[in-house]
């Protein structure tokens, strides 16, 4: 089908966000047990975090799992636009996989060496490459 070609970015950055889903709890759940963290107590002490209780290395996964369910969103609107109205294919669809592979490099940068300058650097890319999808979507839809 015309337009379709957006979707296949789609689908990888979601199964992406299982990929990060699966590491956080894979580093997680055994940090938990060794801090010995009781997460009934977490909910009854706002001010307890995991952030104060677990090593940086453990919450830099779930921080990045938080951050693909944020700007990704904007991206997952915007493709399904731009597949719906036939636009998704060709350069639409070459700027969708550049944003999926961004936002993977983004996630490895961030759960292993977590440099924050490099982090920045990558997501203005892909967040440029998301503004040029959003205006294709913009030029096509008015």
């Amino acid at each position: 089908m015309v337009g379709m070609a957006i979707l296949q970015p789609v689908v990888a950055l979601a199964a992406w966000t299982m990929v990060m889903w699966l590491w956080m709890y894979a580093t997680r759940i055994p940090a938990l047990m060794a801090a010995k963290v009781d997460p009934d107590d977490l909910v009854r002490d706002p001010s307890k975090s995991l952030d104060a209780v677990l090593p940086a290395q453990v919450q830099w996964k779930a921080h990045n799992y938080n951050h693909l369910h944020e700007a990704p969103t904007v991206f997952y609107a915007v493709a399904i636009v731009l597949a719906i109205v036939g636009a998704g294919d060709g350069l639409n669809a070459l700027l969708g996989w550049a944003y999926v592979a961004l936002r993977v490099v983004h996630s490895l940068v961030q759960a292993t060496v977590n440099k924050v300058t490099v982090r920045f650097v990558i997501f203005v890319l892909s967040s440029l490459v998301l503004i040029a999808l959003i205006v294709h979507a913009a030029m096509a839809v008015f």
